[in-house]
Formats: structure tokens, C-alpha cells, sequence
């Protein structure tokens, strides 16, 4: 997947499913960035709003629902998203998230070797907006032991923010590349970002009511970064 570009993996009338690449933000900060993912997306479903087959210079207008993301993903985090078309299916869509009904998957490269095969961290998360520490909750597995890092499977049972990223450096296993919630200096690999990666998400449709699953696979700079860990 090109870099600079999202991929759809499923579209309907009611919801979008997009693989995000690295480096691109979801909704803009205080700082008003453009071409955040939201943006490039909208552009797409209004493009797609203007009938190629009208005759000039009159063209058709159709009726473009702007799509709503229904969770977040960070800038430096790649991989899977859910948007709904329309305001009414996105809070739908909310709902399935604040009753922990969609199941999400990350994968993650973290520092150094996990003691153990499976755990569940269990720690509190600081929600500076509402100034207040929330319960959190993230499962994980351990998939691969490199000689400095360890490849993990993280399902957060909650969805805080930032959650992998801050139970992964509480735990003494920061994520490799991590520069917000640990110093890279302190540790021996270098990767450009948070070595996080939204592999598979699971939910029930919000107006079919059917089962939806979809998985992204690993981009490359993890696949390169893991293809020479592996090398040593």
C-alpha cells in the first residue's frame, strides 16, 4: 500500500472499512491539519457524487453522505478503521463500541523479551480531559521472541487512548520506536514510529446485523524491520 494512501476493504450504504496507512491522521488536532484520512475520503465520496455520464455543461449532483469515523486510530498507528456514512449509523456504531462489542486486534513489536506467553494488563489510564484515571484493560499473547524485541498479538478490552502504548511501556515493554511515552534513547532499536499495527476488527453491522470481520496485513516497514530481526 502506497504510503501516502488509504486502501478501502469494504463499502456499503451504511459503513466504510479503511485501511490506514502510517503517518496520516484520522480527524485534525487543534493545529487544523488537511488531508487527514476523513478529508481524503470525503473528497473520494464527493468525487464519486458528480456523474461522469451527464452531459456538459450540466452535470448530476447526487447526494453524498460524509463518512464519520466511529473510533480513532493515532497518526503513527497503521491498519484497520471503521466509518460510518451519516451521522445516525456512526453513533449505531459507537454504541456496538462503548458496549465492547467490536473485537479489535493490534500488532505490535515491543522492547525487549515478554516474560510471559499470554497476560492481561490490568492498569489505570490517566484521561487528562476529564481529569481522572479510567480503568483499562488490554490482552495480549506473545507471538514471536527476537533478540531484542518481541513480537506480540494485543487485543485492548477497553478503548482508551493510547492504551497498547501506555500498558506496553508500564509493563517495561514500550513499544519499539515509541517516542511519547518512553525516551527512544533508553532503548538499542530504531524505527521511525510506534511499531503498532490494527490487524483484524470483528463487529455486527449496525442495520444488517450481520458479522463482519476483516484483517489488514503487515505493512511493510514492520515486515522489513521484523525480516531483519529475525536475520540476526
Amino acid at each position: 500500500m502506497d504510503e501516502k494512501r488509504y486502501k478501502i476493504v469494504y463499502e456499503d450504504e451504511q459503513i466504510i472499512v479503511v485501511d490506514k496507512p502510517s503517518g496520516m491522521l484520522v480527524i485534525p488536532t487543534p493545529k487544523k491539519e488537511t488531508n487527514t484520512l476523513t478529508d481524503l475520503l470525503n473528497r473520494e465520496l464527493d468525487l464519486r457524487g458528480v456523474s461522469s455520464n451527464a452531459c456538459p455543461p450540466a452535470r448530476e449532483i447526487h447526494a453524498v453522505r460524509r463518512a464519520h469515523p466511529c473510533h480513532r486510530l493515532d497518526r503513527e498507528t497503521s491498519g484497520l478503521i471503521i466509518y460510518a456514512k451519516g451521522k445516525s449509523v456512526q453513533q449505531m456504531m459507537m454504541e456496538e463500541f462503548r458496549k465492547r462489542a467490536v473485537k479489535k486486534t493490534y500488532i505490535a513489536f515491543v522492547n525487549g523479551k515478554t516474560a510471559k506467553d499470554f497476560d492481561i494488563i490490568k492498569l489505570r489510564i490517566y484521561n487528562r480531559n476529564k481529569n481522572r484515571s479510567d480503568e483499562a484493560t488490554t490482552k495480549y499473547k506473545t507471538i514471536e521472541r527476537l533478540e531484542d524485541f518481541t513480537v506480540v498479538e494485543a487485543e485492548p478490552v477497553t478503548g482508551r487512548t493510547n492504551q497498547i502504548r501506555i500498558h506496553f511501556k508500564e509493563i517495561g515493554h514500550p513499544l519499539v520506536g515509541e517516542s511519547v511515552f518512553a525516551f527512544r534513547k533508553d532503548f538499542k532499536l530504531k524505527f521511525k514510529r510506534a511499531a503498532l499495527h490494527a490487524s483484524y476488527i470483528r463487529f455486527t453491522h449496525p442495520v444488517t446485523k450481520k458479522t463482519l470481520d476483516y484483517s489488514s496485513p503487515m505493512p511493510g516497514d514492520m515486515e522489513t524491520f521484523l525480516k531483519n530481526g529475525r536475520k540476526q
